[in-house]
């Protein structure tokens, strides 16, 4: 049995009591309660990482498909600077598991919420327009490393359980969002992307990216 996280069993439960309402008005009904709360329990899995604990890897924060590899601002709020830095994007479907782990050993030196838009999280300008909340992580050789919640289309429901001061290892579970979303970040100047658009992340498992390598950036190809 996978494990499931603690924030999912309350809506769990409200899927298991609708199913069971809708089960005495008229069987059939019951059915498809039942197949909407297995949905949810699969939906808040909470499955064992092992993740590489090598110095200056960068682990990713989520499961799902990179959408996006590029330069990008990172977002004001988090106080890192308006120059563009290395940025990857990871969407996360509705069938991804969706807790969210921290991509490098760092402390928290802020966290930040700004309210927005819900557009659909692999577009571009869902990391502009829709709520988010980032996190500004100080790694041991003073580099900082940027990763951003960003509700989706379905998404309504950002949950972050750590605070400025907060001591994350890489792999360290510290959030998730409800339903299907997207995560960016942003890695130091001058640090290359080891992903490709369309790889598949397994979060706290797979390198985004090493802070002491000089190998360019990754092309990915269809095979």
């Amino acid at each position: 049995m996978v494990p499931i996280n603690r924030a999912g069993w309350p809506f769990i439960g409200l899927f298991a009591v609708t199913a069971l309402l809708l089960g005495l008005l008229w069987a059939p009904l019951g059915g498809v309660g039942a197949v909407a709360t297995l949905w949810c329990v699969y939906f808040f899995r909470d499955p064992e990482r092992v993740t590489p604990t090598r110095p200056g890897l960068v682990i990713s924060p989520a499961d799902g498909i990179v959408c996006m590899v590029g330069p990008a601002a990172p977002p004001p709020e988090l106080g890192m600077g308006d120059a563009a830095r290395p940025r990857v994007s990871v969407f996360m479907s509705v069938f991804d598991v969706h807790v969210n782990r921290a991509p490098v050993d760092g402390t928290v030196a802020a966290v930040a919420y700004r309210p927005g838009k819900f557009f659909n999280a692999s577009l571009d300008k869902a990391s502009e327009d829709n709520e988010r909340l980032g996190l500004r992580l100080i790694m041991a050789d003073e580099r900082d490393i940027g990763v951003v919640q960003i509700a989706g289309l379905v998404a309504r429901r950002i949950k972050c359980d750590v605070a400025e001061g907060a001591v994350l290892a890489a792999g360290q579970r510290y959030g998730l969002i409800r339903f299907g979303s997207r995560l960016d970040v942003y890695l130091p100047d001058g640090v290359a992307p080891l992903v490709a658009v369309g790889q598949r992340m397994i979060a706290g498992e797979t390198v985004l990216a090493d802070l002491d390598s000089p190998e360019p950036a990754r092309a990915g190809q269809v095979r």
